[in-house]
């Protein structure tokens, strides 16, 4: 049996790169191998065709829906309220469910978690993943083959908890801010909706209500009982 070597590849000296300001090419005349000279495909920038994508950008709303007031006459919500808004959009999603309630907007409170509202909650015994099996056991699990809309619409029971958020800071007189306590307050007030009967099953009370709708501001200091 003829013995098979295995010699390396030596690439001829006319191998050259050549570089310029508009293309860069590789041209390498040949390769030899065991001294036969193997035609190689010279290779240019110009047949690479790079794709670039526009990133993607999410937009962000600056007022929440309401059905009771002029949008141009409601005071400016808080960049906490929207973002517990939109965090409570994408719960109900994940949950694939049809609408965004009362329940997924207080998912949101808590996920956003900055608040003093969130805070409050939490103090209280109150956290996200006790709300959200309250949740699955009060409405349950929705198809595993339904796909809720990029922004379920919200139940009536959520925009009158969001226009009531409005009602409660405009009866404050002051010039600040709707925040995710004003949102909270809401909420309870929506008496028999999910979220109320969540909020009530794990401990919360109309005494807290009260403290809540004294400390609204997101830089008032809440106790916990």
């Amino acid at each position: 049996m003829a013995s098979s070597t295995l010699s390396a590849l030596p690439i001829s000296s006319s191998a050259a790169a050549t570089t310029s300001s508009d293309s860069l090419r590789l041209v390498p005349s040949s390769l030899s191998l065991h001294g036969n000279k193997l035609p190689i495909r010279r290779f240019s920038s110009s047949s690479v065709v790079l794709k670039w994508r526009r990133p993607t950008v999410a937009r962000i709303s600056s007022s929440l829906p309401t059905t009771k007031y002029d949008p141009a006459k409601v005071p400016k919500w808080s960049a906490r309220a929207i973002r517990s808004f939109g965090f409570g959009e994408l719960e109900a999603r994940k949950l694939k469910y049809p609408n965004t309630g009362t329940e997924a907007i207080l998912m949101g409170i808590l996920i956003e978690g900055t608040s003093s509202a969130a805070k409050f909650l939490r103090a209280n015994g109150i956290t996200f993943f006790k709300v959200r099996q309250e949740i699955v056991d009060l409405l349950g699990k929705s198809d595993l083959f339904f796909f809720s809309p990029e922004h379920p619409p919200l139940t009536e029971q959520a925009q009158r908890a969001l226009d009531k958020a409005i009602e409660e800071k405009l009866k404050s007189g002051d010039d600040g801010e709707i925040t995710p306590s004003h949102i909270l307050l809401g909420l309870w007030s929506e008496t028999d909706s999910a979220g109320q009967k969540i909020l009530e099953t794990l401990g919360f009370t109309n005494e807290m209500a009260k403290e809540l709708v004294n400390y609204v501001d997101e830089g008032a200091a809440l106790s916990s009982r």
